[in-house]
């Protein structure tokens, strides 16, 4: 499946995530000449072996030393390999582009072993990847050793854009890569894969299937158990895991005040129940400067990695209608006509800059300036029997409404019983009896230990939906989602929220 269609079926969950954010094949080979090789990149701990890291460069007809052009790196999801047909990247060859498509540690014909887009081992693979390409006589100079590059991919093919430039930031003082556009990829893997470390055991068990032998062997372990048991490991296999996610995504490059001042493009999931919206607003929202940011769009479609949420019962339609409402057809469309800008200095008549434009759970396109919350429900007290029974439903609204960004909760929490937990999301429904959960996204609420009255602050997902008239807005209050599905060892237990208060953006 390609960029093109977005949206993702449980069927075929595992290839997609080796295929995610692919370009589509025409049936024409594009005139190019394609070179296929590897370089030597940085050791694994503890060997001097240097690491082999294969690509396949795609020349476009007319390039030389004295007609240069702009190159496109291009890599692939979890668990696949690169792309070594030309004709995949025949539209950025017809346009001009030079492309690369390589694969990552340990995946296709790389060596070593994956570290999940470590800066000191995956990032310093892209930095390796764009000085073979500064040597490259044809490729577009700035100045000597700044060769004119964009990225594109999505998933993580999107992690290697910021392990890479961010690693060039860190190590140089400044990236090389111009322009990036990143789809479905994270702010904080630990964050992603484990919220309040309450695993996504579903989305877990599909990514180690799809590549959990190309991890460390006790990393691999560790994810073994963080799948069978729904929750983060204790002791010396839970920080081990967290000492290895720990620099693993733009969290931790910001967190040691660094940020990108490049333009970027992002393509992220409403309805992507693995790296939700709330992931990509983050990367918008902190890992650019302000300068960047005004210079950079966001666009949210329907699509990702999307599994159908059944308990509780949730809806979206698939599709991108934002790239559409910017004038592109597509997504990758919209992608080109952002390089062409970015690289090439055409004029695109490309708008939107700084601004989120989001599909909503209906399938209609809201561009927003501005998502902070604006109005605040306050709905007293709640008592949910945790890890078993049926979910909570508070109205909040009656249509018509439009809400969009990410709700926040705050409560005073107590709990019965250690390990209690909760799942909120907002919902539209006639009632509360038919109300389902918008673009089919939860967040945990996880009490390890018992507690009275403790201060908990929850981003719910990420959403943006259309309530119109006849229907209304729901809190969702779930003991159970199945994307958090068989968290082992839990038993039926109280979890009381006191002083229960909802902040969301209203759009006016």
């Amino acid at each position: 499946m390609s960029r093109r269609r977005p949206a993702l079926r449980i069927s075929v969950a595992v290839a997609l995530l080796a295929t995610a954010v692919l370009p589509v094949a025409p049936a024409a080979a594009a005139d190019a000449s394609t070179t296929n090789g590897c370089i030597a990149s940085v050791p694994e701990p503890g060997s001097t072996t240097p690491v082999r890291i294969c690509y396949s460069l795609f020349k476009p007809d007319g390039a030389s030393a004295g007609h240069t052009v702009p190159l496109i790196f291009h890599s692939h999801g979890w668990g696949g390999s690169r792309t070594k047909d030309p004709a995949a990247f025949k539209s950025w060859l017809d346009a001009g582009y030079g492309v690369l498509s390589f694969d990552q540690r340990s995946f296709g014909e790389s060596t070593g072993v994956a570290h999940v887009m470590n800066p000191d081992f995956e990032g310093r693979d892209v930095v390796k990847l764009v000085d073979f390409v500064a040597s490259l006589d044809w490729v577009t100079k700035q100045r000597p050793g700044d060769p004119l590059i964009g990225a594109i991919g999505g998933s993580y093919g999107g992690g290697y854009q910021f392990a890479g430039a961010f690693t060039e930031l860190r190590d140089r003082g400044r990236t090389r890569f111009d322009a990036l556009a990143p789809e479905i990829t994270w702010w904080d893997l630990k964050q992603s894969l484990a919220p309040d470390e309450a695993a996504r055991t579903l989305w877990l068990a599909i990514l180690y299937a799809g590549g959990g032998t190309h991890l460390p062997p006790a990393v691999g372990a560790a994810f073994v158990s963080l799948v069978t048991t729904g929750t983060w490991p204790t002791g010396q296999a839970g920080r081990d895991l967290d000492a290895f996610f720990a620099k693993n995504g733009p969290a931790w490059q910001v967190a040691h005040g660094r940020k990108l001042d490049i333009p970027v493009l992002f393509g992220q999931g409403l309805s992507d129940n693995l790296f939700n919206l709330n992931q990509g607003l983050q990367n918008f929202q902190h890992a650019l400067t302000p300068r960047a940011r005004q210079r950079s769009i966001f666009v949210g479609y329907n699509g990702g990695h999307t599994l159908p949420s059944v308990l509780p019962p949730g809806f979206a339609t698939p599709g991108d209608p934002c790239s559409v409402a910017l004038g592109s057809p597509s997504f990758g469309a919209l992608e080109q006509r952002f390089m062409a800008l970015n690289l090439l200095k055409q004029q695109t008549g490309l708008t939107g800059f700084g601004s989120y434009h989001l599909a909503t759970a209906d399938g209609r396109c809201l561009e927003q300036r501005n998502l902070t919350p604006n109005t605040q429900y306050r709905l007293g007290k709640v008592i949910t029997s945790a890890n078993l029974g049926l979910p909570i439903q508070l109205e909040l609204a009656k249509g018509p409404i439009t809400v969009a960004g990410v709700p926040r909760l705050q409560a005073k929490v107590s709990s019965l019983l250690p390990d209690a937990g909760a799942f909120f999301a907002l919902s539209v429904g006639t009632s509360a009896l038919d109300a389902k959960i918008v673009q089919n996204n939860t967040m945990p609420l996880r009490e390890q230990r018992v507690v009275h009255g403790a201060r908990r602050s929850i981003d719910l997902p990420g959403i943006a939906v259309d309530v119109p008239a006849g229907k209304s807005l729901f809190l969702t209050v779930s003991p159970v989602a199945d994307m958090f599905a068989g968290q082992n060892g839990r038993v039926p237990n109280l979890l009381k929220l006191d002083d229960l208060r909802l902040s969301l953006h209203r759009v006016r």
